[in-house]
């Protein structure tokens, strides 16, 4: 007998994060469904995939697993809550507590990635006993690994022209995108360069997205994203610019070189920069693949995504299977949570069912 899986998306994000999942669930005969909330756009999904809309399919399709890229889903929902994260505790605003670990209730199990995640959640389940902590690996390592692979067979030629992946973070007072468009443009304008452009999708300035589209739409040698892009397109590139984000891991895991402007956490892993003056000879520089780069960007890595080996999304299901028959039930019941429940049926029973999203 199969059993069937729920994804859970807030963000279009969340969508490239479940697709290795859903290929290791569909791997072993099982079934997967989608619920995308309204801030996900439903174009993130393909004709093939089965969405859900209503409470009453999702009951019906009775989940033996909600899998989560997100911080908050559906308590009412059935099914184990799992949490495998959309990015990695970078710590992006330095405070003392980051809110990569922030408890908020909704969880039975966390799938972590690597020392940086496994560690804090260990203490906290300790302390906590309502949930249980499992280091498995981030599930989109698996494509990211799988596509570094593919890469390493298509070396590009001496007369490759360069690529520049841009990239942010939304966070106020971090996000860079703004501050770069000129020196963005300038580049555009001089620089025998080819660029590829993203927007975090919680990052709402219009006035800013419609700058970026139109500089695509006036220069041949610039793609704008306005969602989430595929893990291939990053992968096309050389070189990212960015700010804060963890996206910056994701780049590093690749194998490819990051320049940020204003890092919050800056080392030895990064070329990072302080005007954007020196973003051009910053880029120059990490086009070269400086060794010291590459040897600081490995070694951080392994202090985050512990799991390379392309199986992180196997872990993922033994890790549910292990917690259904052993753990489950040796916790604490989860907090109550009044408020966070109670607008989060608001939200929910506002509208009776999701409506069409164009």
């Amino acid at each position: 007998m199969s059993h069937h899986y729920l994804f859970f998306c807030s963000h279009s994000y969340a969508v490239p994060i479940l697709r290795p999942l859903q290929r290791e669930i569909l791997r072993r005969g099982d079934q997967v469904a989608w619920f995308l909330e309204t801030t996900c756009p439903k174009q993130m999904l393909k004709e093939t995939d089965l969405q859900l809309r209503t409470l009453k399919e999702v009951e019906e399709w009775n989940p033996r697993a909600v899998f989560v890229p997100g911080n908050r889903v559906c308590d009412f929902f059935p099914g184990v809550k799992v949490e495998i994260f959309h990015g990695y505790p970078i710590n992006k605003r330095n405070r003392v507590h980051d809110t990569h670990f922030r408890l908020r209730g909704w969880f039975d199990l966390y799938c972590t990635q690597g020392p940086s995640s496994t560690l804090p959640f260990l203490q906290l389940a300790k302390e906590k006993k309502y949930f249980k902590v499992y280091e498995t690996g981030w599930a989109k390592t698996d494509d990211l690994i799988s596509v570094k692979e593919q890469q390493k067979k298509m070396p590009k030629g001496a007369n490759h022209t360069p690529e520049i992946f841009v990239a942010t973070t939304f966070s106020k007072g971090i996000s860079s995108l703004d501050i770069l468009y000129d020196t963005i443009a300038e580049l555009v304008e001089r620089r025998d360069w080819r660029w590829k452009i993203t927007m975090h999708p919680v990052l709402k300035d219009k006035k800013l997205r419609a700058k970026y589209a139109q500089l695509a739409q006036t220069h041949d040698n610039v793609e704008f994203y306005p969602i989430t892009p595929p893990v291939e397109v990053m992968a096309q590139t050389d070189v990212m610019l960015c700010d804060a984000s963890s996206i910056i891991l994701e780049y590093m895991l690749l194998d490819k070189p990051v320049v940020t402007y204003h890092n919050t956490a800056p080392g030895p892993h990064l070329i990072d920069v302080k005007e954007v003056g020196e973003v051009e000879q910053a880029i120059e520089k990490a086009l070269t693949r400086p060794q010291a780069l590459f040897d600081a960007m490995h070694q951080y890595l392994e202090k985050h995504e512990a799991h390379r080996d392309g199986h992180n999304c196997a872990r993922i299901l033994d890790a549910v299977e292990d917690f259904i028959t052993n753990q489950q039930n040796t916790l604490k019941p989860k907090p109550q949570n009044l408020f966070r429940r109670m607008m989060i049926r608001y939200q929910y029973w506002k509208q009776t069912y999701l409506p069409q999203r164009v």
